[in-house]
């Protein structure tokens, strides 16, 4: 059965992978291009409420069951923006992702099962989270079945619950969007180490990914940092974001409309 949570929002106010040299020689699947859904290019855009559409009265939320991970990242990528995830008192709206997929020259999982890698080539819906240039907790959703070696990125949050928690952990007392645009700053706000690996997102406890409000445009652009990769790798437009948010990280310069 699915856990209903409510609670009230607070009030409103770079890319993580191993600098080490893709295999050229190997061959590449042909990169696939993000298809935005038809219903929603001709809708009218606005920037606060495409930002955080939610009511200032209690917000209903139902943790995401485990076949919705189940699906390739490219497409599970934007699907988790406006997501939330939740850890004990501190909620976070999802506002921007990156798709990491299996053949892809800048994924974790082009280095095979590793110690470790293992977590991203677990089922969809786990937690992947790794220690990136001995500083930062960098969270990924797995995505995709078992064995595929493939998760989603999250880049960037804003604060809906237990602002005062998410202060402490980062060490600064402001509500900016500074707060939490950067993958390290989420891994960091939501207190978590590597530990969480293979944690399951879709059960009540602990760490979840819970239902939000589809945003009403969104952002397509290349991921940042990988420049070590294939170039159609680092061309790729799997970077994505919610449409008029200032809680983005940087660059911002590089996102567009799908």
């Amino acid at each position: 059965m699915k856990r209903t949570q409510r609670f009230k929002r607070v009030a409103e106010p770079s890319s993580p992978v191993s600098p080490i040299e893709p295999d050229r020689n190997k061959p590449v699947h042909k990169t696939r291009r993000y298809k935005p859904n038809p219903e929603n290019q001709n809708k009218p855009h606005h920037p606060i409420s495409d930002s955080l559409p939610i009511s200032e009265s209690n917000i209903k939320m139902e943790t995401l069951p485990h076949d919705f991970f189940q699906i390739d990242a490219l497409d599970l990528a934007p699907r988790l923006l406006g997501k939330f995830l939740r850890r004990d008192d501190v909620v976070l709206r999802i506002t921007e992702v990156e798709a990491y997929r299996p053949n892809d020259s800048a994924c974790h999982g082009r280095f095979g099962v590793t110690r470790r890698t293992a977590p991203v080539f677990g089922p969809g819906g786990h937690a992947y989270v790794y220690l990136c240039y001995g500083l930062h907790m960098m969270l990924n959703v797995v995505a995709d079945k078992e064995g595929a070696g493939a998760a989603v990125l999250i880049r960037s949050c804003a604060p809906v619950s237990g602002l005062d928690v998410i202060q402490q952990r980062r060490g600064q007392k402001t509500d900016k969007p500074v707060l939490l645009t950067g993958p390290g700053k989420v891994g960091q706000a939501l207190g978590l180490s590597t530990e969480w690996s293979n944690h399951p997102l879709y059960t009540p406890g602990g760490l979840e990914v819970l239902d939000g409000p589809k945003p009403e445009n969104i952002l397509v652009g290349p991921r940042v940092g990988i420049q070590y990769a294939l170039p159609e790798h680092v061309n790729a437009l799997w970077r994505f974001a919610i449409a008029g948010t200032p809680w983005i990280s940087a660059p911002r310069n590089t996102l567009r409309p799908p």
